[in-house]
């Protein structure tokens, strides 16, 4: 999904919740229970872009026929370890972001991401929270 690959290579975080459908489901490369909603959502994206830094970067993109499934080649480098991973995406009849599951590899990097986002849990909580309470 271009406009998405576009707001992260961005850091833009209000268009990537821009994007994101309040219904969405996020399956976390190191986390056994996907998340649901957009303010969780986007809290974890934010802490993946905190934690990952300048060095990640799209270097593919790929669409199914009509064009309601993406796959996003990422790479980047997390505590000196190489990561590779994929974003794939789903979007609903209103172009919304609805399903996102992420996978990673090599397991190395895997838990150098998890202990990395471990680090971040208790902020995105917090920041989960807030955006959901300032919706109401």
């Amino acid at each position: 999904m271009r406009a998405f690959r576009e707001a992260v290579d961005a850091r833009d975080e209000a268009a990537i919740e821009a994007l994101l459908a309040d219904d969405i489901r996020f399956t976390s490369p190191v986390a056994f229970t996907p998340y649901h909603g957009r303010h969780i959502t986007a809290a974890i994206l934010r802490a993946v872009m905190r934690v990952m830094g300048d060095g990640f970067g799209y270097v593919g993109e790929y669409t199914s026929d009509d064009g309601r499934d993406h796959a996003l080649r990422f790479e980047t480098t997390i505590n000196g370890k190489a990561l590779a991973g994929c974003d794939f995406i789903h979007v609903n009849e209103e172009g919304k972001i609805n399903d996102l599951m992420v996978m990673v590899r090599p397991l190395s990097a895997a838990t150098a991401l998890a202990e990395a986002m471990g680090a971040e849990f208790d902020r995105i909580g917090a920041e989960a929270a807030e955006a959901a309470a300032r919706a109401q």
